[in-house]
């Protein structure tokens, strides 16, 4: 009994961060976008997929080549034509066309102006089905996109287009799907496997993590787990590890740490984003996860192991204002906290 999964493509980068009514507009994906592929590819990897399928759109291919080193592009898995609509704010097309604007808010079938009708596009996609699994064995995976999804489900499975479009699948997950007369819907799978070193080394890869930022996080990594070796036990070493091989995922961005946690949450990860967040400000005394995470970060310096005082004096510097200067040196004294902590709990001198 073959599967067939349906994968639902990543984010794709949104110009200016705006959503827009996406058809054919061929967009890549976006950072996040990334990193849901990435999971999928994990996920997916796991299950004996003997060939992987994509619509010739770019933000189905980039999806597509997390899955599988070889994928098939494969015409008519491509999402419906949307037609002037295409890449338009929703705003903007409210503004323009309020009337179908309106009237499509009770039947989302209607065709848009110059759009594909949803019936041609079904079709077209079901007959692209039926060559993938024709020409292939096994559970095959298609990177495809969520409206044309959702009318091949809701055909197969023999359910109301409302009802299959309000559950659709998010960004990177898939539906398993038993081919048959009708089709059965086996599983939903959101991608969240367990984090682990490879894992979290190939999500950094993802996010196109410079080489040196990538080889910061391994050293800060094994930082971190050299001091919380020196801590009594009850440390989640695990955590530990994977918030810093994660901690400057997103150091190209502006706020790196606040957008690194908000792609670790968007993915799932909330334990993880939790520690990104707070690694490069943290307040108080409390010996957590977070605090090692903190220091490590403080007493290395590119890759090169440093002291807390020559770190914060090297970023001294660049304080230029006298808020800048105050909050710097709030941040070394709680930093110097936490150091006099660990070193007296430990009875030794654990960070210099």
């Amino acid at each position: 009994m073959r599967k067939l999964y349906l994968v639902r493509h990543g984010e794709p980068a949104f110009p200016n961060g705006e959503k827009v009514c996406l058809g054919q507009m061929d967009l890549p994906l976006s950072t996040l976008g990334r990193l849901q592929a990435c999971l999928a590819g994990r996920e997916l990897g796991e299950k004996g997929i003997t060939r992987v399928f994509s619509s010739p759109l770019c933000r189905a291919r980039e999806t597509a080549a997390f899955l599988a080193p070889e994928v098939t592009v494969l015409d008519g898995l491509e999402e419906i034509s949307t037609g002037e609509w295409d890449g338009l704010p929703f705003e903007e097309i409210r503004r323009r066309w309020p009337e179908l604007y309106a009237r499509r808010r009770e039947n989302p079938l209607l065709p848009m102006p110059g759009g594909e009708e949803p019936d041609t596009a079904r079709k077209r996609f079901a007959a692209a089905v039926d060559r993938a699994q024709d020409s292939s064995r096994g559970d095959i995976a298609l990177v495809t996109h969520a409206q044309v999804m959702d009318l091949f489900c809701a055909q197969v499975l023999g359910r109301p287009f409302e009802e299959v479009r309000r559950s659709r699948v998010g960004y990177g997950a898939c539906l398993c799907l038993i081919p048959g007369d009708p089709y059965t819907e086996e599983a939903r799978i959101t991608p969240r496997p367990a984090l682990d070193r490879p894992l979290c080394l190939a999500l950094l890869d993802a996010a196109e993590t410079p080489e040196p930022v990538r080889a910061h996080c391994l050293a800060v990594a094994e930082e971190a787990l050299r001091i919380a070796a020196a801590l009594p036990p009850g440390m989640d070493v695990a955590l530990l590890e994977h918030g810093a091989l994660l901690h400057d995922i997103a150091r190209a961005q502006a706020d790196h740490a606040r957008t690194g946690a908000a792609w670790l949450r968007a993915l799932g990860y909330d334990a993880v984003a939790a520690l990104i967040q707070r690694h490069h400000d943290r307040d108080g005394a409390q010996l957590d996860e977070a605090a090692v995470l903190h220091l490590a970060d403080k007493c290395v310096q590119g890759t090169k192991k440093v002291s807390l005082a020559a770190r914060f004096a090297a970023s001294a510097e660049k304080c230029r204002t006298p808020e800048a200067r105050t909050a710097h040196e709030r941040r070394y004294q709680a930093a110097r906290a936490l150091q006099e902590k660990i070193n007296e709990l430990c009875q030794r001198e654990i960070v210099r």
